[in-house]
């Protein structure tokens, strides 16, 4: 359907792609990947043509016929409604209903045969181009993709870029295109369409070329991968798991290669060496060097995967709640977000607040971060250090600043070179730290901003979609160092790839109320995907129900009562220990100040015994911790008895 050979494309000097080649059949599903600045989004727009190849050819069947949704689309605008905007999708059929009607117009004054057959000519087409269901095709879609019935006759312009793209988006697929592109399809989309668009995808007609950063999207979507990296295309038949795993296997065997030959070129060398001067050896060390000059040298394998060992300091740790919110209530004008709801976060929550757009999730971030006015109820805990970290941060920047002085104002008094190591964690390495915050992309600017929110020393993150403009090893390099972090955070994202890694609880909005699922996102996935199986199953009677909603254990019961006494005992004994763990820990920071004074070492004995003290202290600290997580384990056990 499409090939491309040999194809070369050239920036100033620099080669994005040399000698280049694909070949794109129908109903193939690709995922394009590599990382940021290889050329990706760059191949679409030389497919679409777009840009000009510097050499080689792109060549396209006659009846192939491209959908290219790409960012440059934010900027489209229309005073049509959007319902109007996506049935354009349909040129052919939309101007023989305009025909039809003027037809019918002109019936009535004339009535010759040749108009009577003209209108019976023009509906049968119509017919025949299903128009009589492109209205419900077009509100199906997007519906599908997050539009309320309500929204579809507003004007295109009254919607964000990211809503504007989304019509873009159902017009493409309303076209139907013989070979779709897609630059980014999941940027604009909260998980219900990202959900709803991977299940169209896979039914899909014709074929796709995706580029994503969406690990699981690309997972559910596609059926090749190819990568994009040294200047040239690579095929991997399968999707994006098995690419990795695949790659991991070309890499040892290109490994491999690279050794042997570099130890057969040591030897070749250390001949020529040897015999180089002598007159009986000259034909085999002519015939060696030029054996070498035609060598197909093997390159040395880069890996791209990062590991990162992030050290986090607290200043002092939170209680053990960190935000209470009780009976929160919130609405704009009619819009109800919450409704009297009660949410508790403890400290070593990693809570994911999933969901569709719309709900209130970025409302309730803003309630959870205190910034959000006239809400009473927020309940903030002992020693809470918070951060915020949303998208305006990117531009809150300073653009005329170096990265390391950008660093450098984060107020976590890191040096020069404990900041050096963060930033090459984010991927700033050498003299990349020294680049202006105003010529950095915009995923580079979202690393920055997120390495200032993790160095900050807080021991509560409000992370409000981290994972926007990163690439993949950007994204496995937050989700390494949010597993390394000790302390709390809630994250919005629809980034299923980054909530599995992160998240030890799952938060929704349904009903106007906080809903929570202790668990990680596998499981609420796993717990979601029954919970639909069985909601058509016969009812119950109500009887049934009554017999259901049964407790358990009945209250009188004797067990149940010294159980509910333990409960409160232990719960005593949580909280005294608690504020023994305060106190142990404010010491052993009044010791450890006085231990970064220099001078208290030409003290010997007092530097002696402060060391030992400090020692007492951790050993103390530890005790106690052991305590209060072999109390909680007991409370656990306790609650799910009498539950």
């Amino acid at each position: 359907m499409l090939s491309i050979s040999n194809l070369s494309y050239f920036i100033g000097g620099r080669p994005l792609y040399e000698n280049a080649n694909l070949h794109i059949k129908p109903k193939d599903k690709i995922g394009l990947v590599g990382q940021n600045g290889t050329g990706k989004s760059t191949l679409l727009k030389i497919i679409n043509g777009d840009f000009q190849p510097s050499s080689g050819e792109v060549q396209k069947a006659k009846d192939c016929t491209i959908g290219f949704l790409n960012q440059d689309l934010l900027s489209f605008q229309s005073d049509d409604s959007i319902l109007n905007v996506a049935l354009a999708a349909f040129k052919e059929t939309l101007a023989l209903q305009d025909e039809i009607d003027e037809v019918l117009k002109k019936m009535e004054t004339d009535y010759s045969e040749e108009i009577i057959n003209r209108l019976a000519f023009l509906q049968e087409r119509f017919e025949a181009n299903e128009g009589y269901t492109i209205k419900a095709k077009a509100e199906e879609v997007l519906e599908g993709i997050g539009f309320k019935s309500a929204d579809l006759e507003k004007p295109l312009r009254t919607f964000s870029g990211g809503w504007r793209m989304r019509v873009m988006l159902a017009k493409l697929l309303l076209e139907k295109p013989s070979l779709l592109m897609l630059d980014e399809p999941t940027n604009h989309l909260d998980l219900p369409s990202i959900e709803w668009v991977e299940n169209y995808m896979k039914n899909y007609d014709g074929a796709v070329i995706v580029v994503s950063h969406d690990q699981t999207f690309l997972d559910n979507c596609i059926s090749s991968t190819v990568e994009v990296a040294s200047n040239t295309l690579t095929l991997y038949s399968g999707n994006y798991s098995f690419y990795k795993e695949e790659k991991v296997e070309r890499m040892e065997i290109q490994q491999n290669a690279f050794e042997n030959q570099q130890q057969m070129i040591k030897q070749t060398e250390k001949f020529i060496e040897r015999f180089r001067a002598k007159a009986t050896k000259s034909n085999q060390v002519q015939s060696r060097i030029k054996a070498l000059d035609r060598l197909d040298r093997v390159h040395e394998v880069v890996s791209d995967e990062v590991s990162v060992n992030f050290k986090f300091k607290f200043t002092k740790q939170s209680g053990r709640d960190v935000i209470t919110l009780d009976n929160i209530s919130k609405a704009y004008g009619d819009n109800v977000i919450l409704k009297n709801t009660t949410a508790r976060i403890e400290r070593g929550d990693k809570i994911a607040l999933i969901g569709a757009n719309g709900k209130g999730k970025s409302t309730l971030l803003r309630i959870i971060d205190g910034s959000e006015k006239h809400i009473s109820g927020r309940t903030e805990g002992y020693n809470v250090n918070k951060s915020f970290f949303a998208q305006h941060q990117l531009e809150a920047l300073t653009l005329d600043n170096e990265i390391i002085q950008e660093m450098a104002q984060a107020g976590s008094a890191k040096s020069e070179m404990e900041l050096r190591g963060v930033l090459g964690c984010f991927l700033f390495t050498n003299e990349e730290v020294f680049k202006k915050i105003k010529v950095l992309s915009g995923g580079e600017k979202s690393r920055v901003a997120l390495a200032k929110t993790l160095i900050s020393e807080s021991n509560f993150l409000l992370l409000d979609e981290p994972t926007n403009h990163l690439d993949f090893q950007s994204v496995n390099i937050l989700i390494q160092a949010l597993q390394q972090y000790e302390g709390t955070f809630v994250t919005v994202s629809h980034d299923r790839h980054f909530i599995r890694g992160v998240a030890n609880k799952i938060w929704y909005i349904e009903n106007h109320e906080i809903k929570e699922y202790l668990g990680t996102y596998a499981e609420y996935e796993a717990w979601r995907e029954n919970q639909v199986a069985v909601a058509p199953v016969v009812t119950a009677t109500k009887a049934e129900k009554k017999e259901q909603q049964k407790p358990k254990v009945q209250v009188n019961n004797p067990e149940v009562q010294q159980a509910k006494k333990d409960l409160r005992k232990l719960e005593e004994e949580l909280e005294r220990v608690e504020k023994e763990v305060e106190k142990l820990e404010e010491k052993k920071l009044g010791l450890e100040r006085k231990m970064a004074d220099p001078e208290l070492y030409s003290r010997e004995e007092e530097a002696q015994e402060i060391q030992e003290n400090y020692q007492g202290l951790q050993a103390k600290l530890m005790d106690s911790n052991e305590q209060w997580e072999d109390l909680v384990d007991k409370i656990s056990n306790l609650q799910e008895v009498l539950s």
